[in-house]
């Protein structure tokens, strides 16, 4: 138990930069949908550049940073040395991608589709770049165990592009769609001036028999972090080449990628428990209970996810209003992806057998598996049936990668998870959701007032099933006093 509250305790500060910093971004949502109507497809733009933006990221970090923290942490290697080392490969690969990448902007841009507008791919790869080599300075810190420093950096950028946002799109009511890139650049090199601290301070060393080893580790996660993101990002990327309309697909894309955004809540809370969990299980990998760890923060996982999902869904009356009102008629995608962030999320968790025993190789071909079922879905549907094929096509693709990984693994690695425990929580939450859906409250306030109490339903059975307030030391105080 202590374990556990050790991880709770990371993943509510690296919850700060996580959650709340992503969902102060959201404030940019309604900035851009208002600033750029549907219409006129400007968001669609926004979503398909940050889509490939999110693609060239792991191809550059090239899985290093969970590399770091095995080698880091495999009690052998000199965890500077790996550090230096990992730091150097990383941004030797941001350095050539960007010096190829601006060499040959005028043919990548008209590939891309921005022949008229170039500089919005150059500077997003400047961008890229800087992220990339400083991916693994914030890996560093965690590694350090300084989560209000990575918060502190994370809020900082978040804040800053916050506004500046404002400034242009609100104030200044500009209507620039390469504002929001120039912002976005600005804020990564101040950023970058931050973290001078994490990159100097010790010798930079390149260990070339200790990289070969990381290579060897690392290049396997290269595949399945590629097709991890495409499992994300796909969609947003062929979504124009695809649709039948090439300026209406622009647009029907900006619509579905603003109502993702309202999903996303479920993407950070994943992020946030990823950021604490991943040097929290390296560093339990050796301890005799282990496995009786995981198999409880699976549990806890699903159990606060699904928490999560009955809100949104439950009270998307009111979170709509994060994106301009043209921008409704997709808000019946935000369900389907919600439960695609749930599968993506149960299967990180599950990754962690291959990690721990070396055959990463395993991941690349479940994530493989679940990219190609996404594509194949999103290449014969969206002709039909639009953004509604996209949010299928990522439900698809992560049960897919989750039900391989699961049954793989319990061959390979067995964990005990509590599946008769999981099973009754995701049934009750299913229940609750199609009372929800299917009882029909025309008027606003007594709708939101019954799906409050069938979210109480599922908080009082969370308490009385496996978090009694007793356990809770405040709570436990109060009731004794």
């Amino acid at each position: 138990m202590a374990n556990l509250k050790s991880l709770a305790k990371d993943t509510a500060i690296y919850g700060i930069s996580s959650i709340v910093g992503r969902f102060l971004n959201y404030l940019l949502v309604p900035v851009y949908t208002l600033a750029l109507p549907a219409s006129e497809g400007g968001y669609g733009v926004v979503t398909n550049v940050y889509a490939w933006v999110a693609l060239m990221m792991v191809i550059l970090t090239c899985g290093m940073e969970t590399g770091f923290f095995r080698f880091a942490n495999n009690g052998k290697d000199d965890p500077m040395r790996v550090y230096s080392t990992t730091l150097i490969t990383v941004s030797g690969f941001a350095l050539v991608f960007l010096l190829v990448g601006l060499t040959l902007l005028q043919p990548i841009a008209g590939l891309l589709g921005y022949a008229d507008h170039p500089w919005y791919l150059g500077m997003m790869m400047i961008v890229v770049s800087m992220d990339a080599i400083q991916a693994i300075p914030f890996s560093f810190l965690r590694y350090k165990n300084k989560p209000v420093r990575f918060a502190s950096l994370k809020l900082l950028f978040i804040f800053l592009n916050i506004t500046l946002n404002l400034i242009y799109y609100v104030v200044m009511k500009g209507q620039d769609v390469g504002k929001a890139f120039l912002i976005n650049l600005i804020c990564t090199s101040f950023i970058m001036v931050c973290m001078l601290p994490e990159l100097r301070g010790f010798k930079y060393v390149f260990d070339r028999e200790l990289n070969r080893r990381m290579m060897r580790y690392c290049l396997p996660l290269l595949v399945l972090g590629i097709a991890g993101i495409l499992n994300q990002v796909a969609d947003k990327i062929i979504f124009p080449y695809v649709y039948p309309d090439e300026t209406q697909g622009i647009v029907e894309l900006g619509i579905y990628g603003a109502c993702v955004k309202i999903a996303m809540i479920m993407a950070m809370l994943t992020q946030a428990f990823r950021y604490a969990y991943e040097p929290f299980v390296f560093g339990k990998s050796r301890d005799k209970d282990n496995k009786k760890v995981y198999a409880d923060g699976m549990k806890f996982f699903i159990i606060f996810t699904l928490l999560a999902y009955l809100a949104v869904v439950f009270y998307l009356d009111i979170l709509k209003y994060l994106i301009g009102r043209d921008y409704w008629e997709g808000l019946k995608v935000v369900p389907i992806v919600m439960m695609a962030e749930i599968f993506m999320g149960v299967y990180f968790n599950l990754s962690f057998w291959y990690k721990l025993i070396d055959e990463t190789h395993w991941g690349a071909s479940f994530s493989i598996i679940g990219c190609v079922t996404l594509v194949l879905v999103n290449v014969f549907f969206i002709p039909k049936y639009s953004y509604m094929a996209c949010a299928w096509a990522g439900f698809c693709g992560y049960g897919v990668a989750m039900l391989l990984s699961y049954s793989i693994g319990q061959k390979k690695y067995p964990i005990d998870y509590d599946l008769k425990s999981i099973g009754t929580y995701v049934l009750l939450a299913a229940a609750l959701y199609v009372a929800a859906e299917c009882l029909e409250i025309e008027n606003l306030w007594i709708r939101l007032f019954f799906r409050t109490i069938l979210l109480l339903i599922f908080v009082a059975y969370i308490i009385k099933r496996d978090l009694p307030l007793k356990n809770i030391p405040f709570v436990n105080r109060f009731i004794k006093s």
